[in-house]
Order: structure tokens, then C-alpha cells, then sequence
């Protein structure tokens, strides 16, 4: 039996170049970069109670790990959605995750520790990868040889 070139792209995947790799990693960032920004920006909006209501998970003071989460939602957001020191930005990042699921959500049942992982799971497997060429890193590495 003969298997047509489509059908076995079909079937096992069309070769990745880096730049369609480059390509996914980008859509990746600003898909879970925007769904990450979603927490921050509700935590920015109830600004004015959330710091005195905030859990103080490691006992830093609630105004303080209010500050933090919301570095990590939203500045380190951006990084991470342009690749600008893309590592360095999911460091705070997979630290909140890490916080949510490990120590806030310690006791709760799976459902509720889900989507604390998933974020978890996303931004190690990105920090692994590596936010590819099409990046602000990619520029500036470039720039700088």
C-alpha cells in the first residue's frame, strides 16, 4: 500500500522547521500570557480591597504577596507574552503557581488546584523551550553579536 505524502503529514506531523516552532511558541505565549493577565487585571481592579483581604500565604504580610502576585500577573506577564527576558519573567511566574497549588490550595480537592497546574505545567514546559525566534530575546541576542 502506498501512503501519499498528505496523508503522512496527515498522520505523523509535518516536519517543524524552527520558525513554525517559533511560530506555536509565540501563540502559546500570548495565548496563556492573555488568560495569565486575566488573574492580574481582576486583582488590579479590586485594587483597593484585595491588599488587606489578600492571603499571606508565606506569611510575608498580605499587602506584600498581594504586590508579588501581581508583579507576577502582570509585568512578568508582558515579558513573557513578548519574550523580553522571557526566563527571568517565568521565574515569579511558576514561583506564584508553585504558591497557589503547593501551599494555598493545599487541602482543596484537584478541580479546584487545576488551573493553578495547568498554568504550572505551561510555564515550566515554556521556561524549558524557550520563548524561539520570533521574541524579543531573539532581537536582542541578534543585536548584540
Amino acid at each position: 500500500m502506498v501512503i501519499t505524502e498528505k496523508f503522512k503529514s496527515l498522520l505523523f506531523g509535518m516536519p517543524q522547521s524552527s520558525s513554525v516552532r517559533s511560530v506555536l511558541l509565540l501563540l502559546v505565549r500570548i495565548i496563556f500570557g492573555l488568560m495569565f493577565l486575566s488573574h492580574g487585571i481582576g486583582k488590579w481592579i479590586a485594587f483597593s480591597d484585595s491588599p488587606n483581604t489578600f492571603p499571606d500565604p508565606l506569611h510575608i504580610g498580605g499587602a506584600l504577596s498581594f504586590w508579588l502576585a501581581l508583579f507576577a500577573e502582570v509585568v512578568c506577564t508582558f515579558g513573557f507574552m513578548l519574550g523580553a527576558l522571557y526566563r527571568l519573567c517565568l521565574i515569579p511566574m511558576i514561583f506564584t503557581m508553585l504558591v497557589a497549588v503547593l501551599v494555598v490550595h493545599s487541602g482543596d480537592p484537584f478541580a479546584t488546584k487545576e488551573l493553578a497546574l495547568m498554568y504550572l505545567t505551561i510555564f515550566v514546559l515554556m521556561f524549558i523551550s524557550g520563548p524561539g525566534i520570533f521574541s524579543m530575546d531573539a532581537v536582542l541576542k541578534g543585536f548584540f553579536k
